[in-house]
């Protein structure tokens, strides 16, 4: 052993520590289940930030509130506030950061129990965020917690650093959280090295990366008329349903026959998509008061959700759906649109022979005595600001829980699952953290 090398760790006696923190993993994740922090419009965020800020305040973290000001949805009333903690090493190595969302969904209905109640009940964590992803986060703490507790009594010296972040609006699209701090240094080298996002994709899975998405909104428009005589307008409905049509017959069958590379779960989901998010035409109808007056409707709105690949490029996406409105507008006399992006996010995949993905992947082997399956998610998180602006590559999800239940009613984690995935966490951060950058 050379002089500064660091001395192994006994992974069985942090193993030991992971699972006597059982309670705290429970009690952790309950008290973030109860700040309702709900997107949109952004409740509770401040408090939740310095709840989980205190914690690691209190194990000598430096901590530091970054309200992004200016973030779409940020004001007084809802401010973005996010909160980044660091405890910093006495050798070299790499800062290995884990990061998870502070902000929910709504809760929606049909809960047996009380959604920001948090309730622990058959072995598992009930509440709205349990497993998207305040789950997951609380097994990232625990793991850095105890890799620190087993380092301070074996006399190791920490190697590199050790970063916790809970951002904001991950559910929106992250601009008020990840990408904000992404644009002013947080997520890039020589800051941090390395990133792991504990997203529920299971703890028997390593995400490399999510394909892209391009919300957009087609518009027709028509004239209004007396609704006895529609031959005097021109009804922007009747236009929406030729744009329809095409959709039907032309684009999404060729969106079917792509086909990608990248192991995106589920594998229906290794093809171009294309969801009709929601269709607005004609007049707003009455709050169950009295009819709609009688008229020709001038506009029709429609909302679409299209997900790419990562061998497909963003302008020709956006060019493929003008070509088919161009084409319509060719064969329907009067038909006028206007097409509008509303959201857009590149495809993201992380390097499947990179370090992050290794180290965590024969972490995951370590600890479950099976190899793990790299995927990709259908959906997107926030790898892909860190990736696009923080132009670090060296960043993957894994945590605990099952995407399906994300969501949904009675929402729940494991916490035999948040124990394995902080048992990951904190072998890959050891290997990752003694690496120099």
């Amino acid at each position: 052993m050379r002089v500064g090398d660091p001395l192994p760790l006994d992974f069985a006696m942090l193993d030991g520590r992971i699972a006597a923190a059982e309670g705290a993993v429970i009690a952790l994740t309950l008290g973030l289940v109860r700040f309702a922090t709900v997107n949109p419009p952004g409740d509770a965020y401040e408090p939740c930030a310095r709840y989980l800020g205190e914690r690691l305040a209190a194990r000598g973290f430096t901590v530091e509130y970054l309200r992004a000001v200016g973030a779409p949805g940020d004001s007084d009333t809802y401010p973005r506030v996010n909160v980044v903690a660091r405890m910093q090493g006495t050798v070299p190595g790499s800062c290995v950061h884990f990061n998870g969302h502070l902000d929910v969904v709504e809760a929606g209905h049909g809960w047996t129990v009380d959604p920001f109640g948090g309730e622990l009940r058959d072995g598992r964590v009930h509440g709205r965020g349990t497993c998207d992803m305040k789950g997951g986060l609380a097994a990232a703490v625990i793991a850095v917690e105890c890799l620190l507790d087993e380092l301070a009594a074996t006399g190791q010296p920490l190697p590199g650093a050790l970063e916790v972040s809970g951002t904001v609006d991950e559910e929106s699209g992250g601009y008020g959280g990840v990408a904000w701090l992404a644009e002013r240094g947080y997520f890039s080298p020589p800051r941090v090295h390395h990133v792991i996002i504990p997203e529920p994709l299971d703890v028997d899975r390593v995400c490399i990366g999510h394909r892209g998405v391009w919300w957009a909104e087609v518009e027709t428009q028509g004239r209004i008329a007396h609704g006895s005589m529609p031959f005097l307008g021109d009804c922007a409905v009747r236009h929406m349903g030729a744009v329809l049509e095409r959709i039907e017959d032309e684009l999404l069958p060729a969106l079917a026959a792509r086909q990608t590379a990248m192991p995106v779960v589920p594998v229906e989901a290794r093809q171009s998509t294309l969801n009709l998010n929601s269709i607005h035409g004609g007049q707003r109808e009455p709050d169950g008061n009295g009819l709609p007056s009688p008229c020709v409707p001038d506009s029709c709105r429609l909302v679409i959700d299209r997900r790419l690949l990562i061998e497909e490029d963003l302008p020709r996406v956006k060019a493929e759906m003008r070509a088919l409105l161009e084409r319509v507008a060719e064969g329907r006399a009067g038909f006028r649109y206007q097409l509008r992006d509303l959201f857009e996010v590149a495809p993201t995949m992380a390097d499947p022979e990179g370090p992050v993905v290794l180290a965590t992947a024969a972490a995951v082997e370590a600890v479950t005595g099976t190899a793990p399956a790299l995927v990709c998610s259908p959906g997107t998180y926030d790898q892909k600001h860190v990736d696009r602006i923080g132009r670090l590559k060296e960043c993957i999800a894994y945590g605990p829980g099952e995407l399906a239940r994300a969501h949904t009613p009675d929402e729940s984690i494991g916490v035999a699952e948040m124990l394995t995935a902080a048992r990951v966490m904190a072998r890959a951060a050891w290997t990752l953290l003694n690496r120099q950058p």
